[in-house]
C-alpha cells in the first residue's frame, strides 16, 4: 500500500462488496466472504457494521469527541467528561476506543467490526459494547465462533488488552496477511505526513507525542 492508502487518503486497495454496504481491501475480500460462509453454515451472519473507514471519516470521528460533541468512555465503559481534561488527557481517554485519523486498521480495508446479523432483534441497534459479546449478549454465540475458527480464514483480534493500548474490542477482526505488512508501513514519517496539514483537535498536542502514540495504539496490538 502507498502512504496515502495507508493512511485512509487513497482507496485503490479497496474493492466494493455491494452484498454487504462496505469496502475490503481486495486480498481480505475472498478471506472474509469463505469465513462468512463457513460462519453460515453454523446458523450465524457476520455482517460489518464498520470496514473500510477513509482518513476524513476517522478525523471526523476524532474532533467530535475531542471537543465533547461525541461520547468519550473510560477503560470500564464509563461516560467521561472531557471539559476538565487537558490536551494530553483527552487524548489519552479517547485512544482507548478511538484510533488517530491516519492510524486506524480501519483505512487499510483489512479490519471490520463485525455483528451477527441473524441476532438481532426487531429496532435492536449494535452498540459495539463488550456485553454484547459474551454471556447472554446477542453476538456471544458469533464471539465464541468466531474465537475457533477466524485464525483458519487469516483474520485475529488486534485488541484484547494484553499488549494493546486499545481497550479490548471482541468485534474487532483484522486480516494478518495484509494487516501485518501494512502496519510495518506505517511508520511515524508516514504519519506525521498525514496528520500535519490536517485540521485535527489537538494537533500540537498530538504531534509532540507521536512517538509514544504510535508505539503505544498504532504498533502494540495483541498477535495472531
Amino acid at each position: 500500500m502507498t502512504p496515502e492508502e495507508l493512511t485512509g487518503r487513497a482507496l485503490g486497495h479497496l474493492v466494493e462488496v455491494r452484498e454487504l454496504g462496505c469496502s475490503l481491501h481486495r486480498d481480505a475480500c475472498a478471506a472474509f466472504m469463505a469465513m462468512r460462509r463457513a460462519a453460515s453454515a453454523a446458523g450465524l451472519e457476520p455482517r460489518p457494521v464498520s470496514a473500510f473507514r477513509d482518513f476524513g471519516r476517522q478525523l471526523e470521528l476524532w474532533n467530535g469527541k475531542y471537543r465533547g460533541d461525541r461520547p468519550v468512555r473510560d477503560a470500564a465503559g464509563a461516560l467521561v467528561d472531557l471539559r476538565p481534561l487537558g490536551d494530553d488527557a483527552r487524548i489519552d481517554a479517547i485512544l482507548l476506543w478511538t484510533a488517530l485519523p491516519g492510524a486506524s486498521r480501519h483505512h487499510w480495508g483489512t479490519d471490520l467490526d463485525l455483528i451477527d446479523g441473524g441476532a438481532l432483534a426487531r429496532g435492536y441497534s449494535p452498540r459495539l459494547e463488550p456485553g454484547e459479546y459474551a454471556g447472554e449478549g446477542p453476538f456471544a454465540p458469533l464471539a465464541a465462533w468466531l474465537e475457533s475458527h477466524a485464525g483458519r480464514f487469516g483474520f485475529f483480534r488486534p485488541y484484547r488488552g494484553l499488549r494493546s493500548g486499545v481497550r479490548p474490542e471482541p468485534w474487532h477482526y483484522s486480516f494478518a496477511p495484509v494487516a501485518d505488512e501494512a502496519v510495518r508501513r506505517l511508520g511515524i514519517d508516514v504519519l506525521r505526513e498525514a496528520l500535519e496539514a490536517a485540521p485535527l483537535e489537538g494537533r500540537a498536542a498530538v504531534l509532540s507525542r507521536l512517538a509514544e502514540l504510535h508505539a503505544r495504539f498504532v504498533v502494540a496490538i495483541d498477535p495472531f
